[in-house]
């Protein structure tokens, strides 16, 4: 279960390490008999105020990395405010915790990230599913 993640600064590079934590925050595990994706976001969430700060500065890498690609300054505010916006609700004692589960940040941040590549990037676009 080795991670081969690029390291480059090339948008593929940039896009594959973006989509690696996505998916580690957001879809990494799956619910037994809902069958409903959580992450480490939801997980680690749970521990009372730590939790949340430790998901914000990993949702925050996305950030970096997605200004390392060039992105437009209103979008990286965007993407922090999706940020913020989880992690102040998702401190908030059990109903914070629900509200993890269905906000996904993180999911919402790589879908900006996405288009900007997909417009910019062309020749990195990769076909969904």
């Amino acid at each position: 279960m080795g991670l081969d993640l690029p390291t480059g600064n090339d948008p593929a590079s940039i896009r594959r390490r973006i989509e690696a934590m996505e998916q580690m925050l957001e879809r990494s595990f799956r619910i037994p008999g809902v069958n409903y994706p959580v992450g480490l976001d939801s997980i680690i969430g749970l521990v009372p105020v730590i939790g949340d700060f430790v998901t914000a500065a990993m949702g925050a890498y996305i950030v970096w990395e997605a200004r390392n690609l060039g992105i437009p300054k209103w979008k990286l505010w965007r993407m922090g405010g999706n940020i913020a916006f989880d992690s102040l609700l998702g401190a908030v004692p059990v109903v914070g915790d629900a509200f993890d589960l269905v906000y996904r940040s993180n999911t919402r941040n790589l879908r900006i990230i996405k288009k900007h590549l997909d417009k910019h990037h062309p020749a990195q676009r990769t076909l969904e599913g």
